[in-house]
């Protein structure tokens, strides 16, 4: 047997170099190699690890809230009512006797059920639009774009209040309204997009092959988008997160009993001065949330987008 394929870290240093020959063999090498060369500068970036590591620390606590947990946070002890934060109590208890801790790990499944909902539903559409707009061109593109314009002109926030006051109030009904809400910007960004390469080479090489519209559209321009809008996306989650607890401060997302950052912070106001933490650690737990997906999108941004130059 050879010294290479005894070694223990032979295999690592052949995937290695599969993915940074400078011949790939296929496309599947070739997007394995890009994948890994953005690794490697996204990992040198200290600012974008630390939002990766709050997003990862988000998915793994909201995943394992079972075991994190003592109870599913809707039990109510009014004996132990507005604790304040103590070994047993680490956050410690609400006007209702809740644990704090317990309630911020299961709103962080409502938090990321919100995200991933929108995040389905607004992309493929802000897409679909953009570049059909973009692609097309003429009547069709007025229209769209004014469409667009319409959902632009308004806040976010008074447009996803008026839905909701048109659905209801719940959970997914707010879900509904931000997403309704939040495709504009993302339609914008694929129209611009499109209309620089839809006047490419390999564009009109397709055209001179046969392909249609449809395939050209969803074979050659929409995977061009893709980059730049999930990088929008991942910069907009924020945003997203702060609407979703905007609508749950005012009632109309997540519905008691269900822990919800922003409902939280509604019902704890009243004890702000005297029992800070009721209301604070939910608050803070948005704004640790926010700030890791901003830098996680920066992260994104200086490997995703070509012309950011690696950062500024």
């Amino acid at each position: 047997m050879s010294e290479n394929s005894s070694s223990p870290t032979a295999a690592p240093q052949g995937l290695r170099a599969w993915l940074l020959s400078d011949r790939p063999a296929s496309a599947f090498q070739a997007r394995c190699q890009r994948a890994y060369i953005g690794w490697l500068s996204f990992k040198t970036n200290p600012i974008a690890m630390l939002g990766l590591i709050i997003v990862a620390s988000l998915i793994l606590i909201a995943a394992f809230a079972p075991i994190i947990t003592s109870d599913d946070g809707s039990t109510q002890n009014l004996a132990n009512r507005l604790k304040p934060p103590t070994l047993d109590h680490w956050f410690g208890t609400d006007e209702l006797g809740r644990d704090v801790f317990d309630r911020i790990i299961w709103g962080s499944q409502v938090t990321l059920y919100i995200v991933f909902l929108v995040s389905v539903i607004v992309m493929p559409i802000g897409l679909i639009i953009g570049t059909t707009a973009g692609l097309f061109g003429g009547w069709i593109d007025r229209i769209l774009m004014r469409i667009t314009d319409i959902f632009l002109a308004f806040p976010r926030l008074i447009l996803a209040l008026a839905f909701v006051a048109v659905l209801g109030p719940g959970l997914e009904n707010a879900v509904l309204a931000i997403a309704m809400t939040s495709w504009s910007p993302y339609a914008r960004l694929a129209r611009a997009e499109t209309l620089t390469v839809r006047n490419s080479e390999y564009i009109m090489a397709a055209e001179i092959q046969g392909a249609s519209k449809l395939r050209i559209l969803m074979s050659h321009v929409m995977p061009m988008c893709l980059s730049s809008t999930v990088v929008r996306l991942t910069l907009d989650m924020a945003g997203i997160i702060l609407t979703a607890a905007g609508l749950g401060f005012l009632g109309l997302g997540a519905q008691p009993p269900l822990a919800e950052w922003g409902a939280m912070i509604s019902t704890g106001r009243d004890f702000l001065l005297d029992q800070w933490w009721v209301p604070t650690i939910p608050g803070v737990a948005i704004l640790v949330v926010s700030l890791g997906f901003n830098l996680l999108g920066d992260g994104l941004r200086d490997v995703l987008d070509p012309r950011s130059g690696g950062g500024e």
